[in-house]
């Protein structure tokens, strides 16, 4: 599991800024390998997301289609949740969390998001609020209340 974060982290890193350097108003929310040779990349855009808006993304990524399939999506209702600021824009929603390692005997969270802080998210879990690291977090996702 570390690998796969690890990589997409890496993924994310290169990817962000060529998108949303060539598409004013995107936002890479996160991306997710779905294998050895797939990956999910999640955006966000001022005006929603639409078919049209995913080709475009695609075309800018189409360097990564010689060695990937590469899919373009919404967030969805389970939006990811990786950096501060998608967790500060979330605070008093509930949110599944998965950790790296352990952080108070455990690696699953599901609870309120509480604050975002610049180094860690504080989360309401079972009556006790948890500090999880950002960079602990593996994934993070919004849990549709509707």
């Amino acid at each position: 599991m570390a690998a796969t974060h690890d990589k997409e982290r890496q993924l994310t890193r290169e990817i962000a800024p060529k998108v949303e350097g060539a598409v004013p108003g995107i936002e890479v929310l996160a991306v997710e390998l779905a294998g050895p040779e797939r990956f999910t990349v999640y955006i966000d855009h001022t005006h929603g997301v639409d078919h049209a808006l995913c080709e475009r993304v695609t075309n800018v990524l189409r360097d990564y289609l010689r060695d990937y399939s590469v899919d373009v999506s919404s967030p969805g209702l389970a939006r990811p949740l990786r950096r501060p600021e998608h967790f500060r824009r979330v605070i008093g929603r509930e949110a599944t969390l998965k950790t790296g390692s352990e952080i108070a005997g455990r690696k699953n969270f599901k609870g309120r998001i509480k604050g975002a802080g610049e180094r860690a998210v504080t989360v309401g879990v079972e009556g006790n609020d948890v500090d999880i690291p950002y960079d602990a977090i593996v994934r993070g996702n919004l849990i549709d209340e509707g």
